[in-house]
């Protein structure tokens, strides 16, 4: 740990406590993407509370903090958090459980608005950087188009940023890990949706007359996951992955439906494979409906970018790291994922790199990964970020320019 990793632990100690509160209160009233009203509110009241120049409404419930270091020096340089949570129901069995039914904080974006937040009032404090630091909490990561948003809104027209960093916790990478890397560091992402449309009918005494449109999903089902192997050679990455399917009515099984919808998502690092994937779904939907006597309706859209980390941005964010955890607890050949993350929509427009934190275990010693009922982020992974947050803003800062 540097010199200047200990003054900021020294410092944050006294209120390590409060940001916990805060996350938790987070994660006790989840908000949906484009819906962080409350969140949002909070965020900005604590902003104000601390004497940060703030700025609300971008994306509709984003938030914006500028913070001017003592120096002088005219660098700028954004951090940025997510906000919004997820339609899942909580089975973490915490005291401080959602309260919101059906939607939960699966994904840490409860932590990682407290980290910044937690960095932000050290860097309120104390100033002692050359340049201006801008603090970007952001709406709708989860799908929802938020950083993109915040783009269109004008976010770096308004706030003009050198670079700008992000980070993820990651369950299962220990405590007091760091891992950021160069290069493709997270997937890009397409969304897709087949409707099959038949006649419907009797189940009972009348199947025969029907277009069956369950067995076209049913075909349809099972065989897109073999895209992967027979159309995209074993050697090259993609993920093909079913999230939703919908058809009839429960309470009446002797009704045939007329409609089956299945919907999901691919992840691919190249955009041939990408539409490898597009035309083989389509072709596959086709095929399954004409058997049947079907429709097929095939939409396939593009969500998020690949994540592409700067060669420069992420030697600053290496350092950082290293002065926080130590060289032998960050990993610069962390993984690639086929996970997706929106931040790529900033990187579009500024330089920058995105990197992961450890988030440990659970206290039985479990790994819940993101986006399921029992996930839950770990609130001693939160020093360890705002120390990340402070020390990239030393590295690039530190001195006047």
């Amino acid at each position: 740990m540097s010199t200047h990793t200990q003054d900021v632990a020294q410092h944050i100690a006294p209120y390590l406590q409060e940001l916990v509160d805060i996350r938790q209160d987070i994660h006790r009233h989840p908000e949906l993407g484009l819906k962080e009203v409350r969140t949002s509110q909070l965020v900005a009241d604590k902003l104000r509370e601390w004497g940060i120049e703030t700025d609300v409404g971008m994306a509709g419930t984003g938030v914006v903090g500028i913070i001017r270091g003592n120096r002088p020096g005219q660098r700028t340089i954004g951090l940025r958090a997510d906000m919004d949570a997820l339609p899942i129901i909580e089975e973490t069995g915490v005291p401080y459980a959602s309260e919101t039914p059906g939607i939960m904080h699966a994904c840490g974006h409860d932590g990682h608005t407290t980290m910044l937040l937690g960095a932000a009032r050290y860097l309120a404090e104390t100033r002692d950087f050359a340049g201006t630091v801008i603090l970007i909490f952001q709406p709708g990561e989860e799908g929802c188009g938020g950083a993109r948003k915040m783009v269109e809104d004008g976010l770096f027209e308004k706030y003009p940023c050198d670079a700008i960093y992000g980070m993820h916790n990651r369950p299962g990478m220990p405590l007091g890990q760091i891992g950021c890397r160069p290069g493709p560091i997270m997937a890009a992402g397409s969304w897709w949706q087949v409707k099959f449309k038949g006649t419907g009918g009797h189940g009972g005494g009348w199947a025969y007359k029907a277009t069956d449109v369950t067995v076209a999903g049913g075909n349809f089902l099972a065989m897109v996951h073999s895209i992967i192997s027979r159309n995209i050679p074993s050697s090259d990455t993609a993920v093909v992955s079913v999230g939703h399917v919908s058809s009839g009515v429960v309470t009446s099984p002797n009704v045939m439906p007329a409609e089956f919808l299945i919907a999901g998502i691919v992840r691919t690092f190249d955009s041939d494979i990408n539409e490898t994937m597009k035309r083989r779904i389509t072709e596959i939907a086709n095929g399954c409906a004409a058997m049947q006597g079907c429709e097929a309706e095939v939409t396939y859209w593009h969500k998020t970018y690949g994540v592409t980390n700067e060669a420069e941005q992420t030697k600053v964010a290496t350092a950082a790291a290293q002065a926080v955890v130590g060289i032998e607890n960050v990993m610069t050949d962390i993984p690639q994922t086929t996970g997706g993350e929106d931040f790529s929509e900033m990187m579009r427009v500024v330089p920058g790199t995105f990197s992961w934190i450890g988030n440990g275990t659970a206290p039985d010693g479990s790994v819940h990964i993101v986006h399921t009922p029992k996930y839950n982020f770990n609130d001693e992974a939160i020093p360890f970020g705002i120390r990340f947050w402070a020390e990239i803003v030393h590295t690039e800062m530190g001195m006047p320019a």
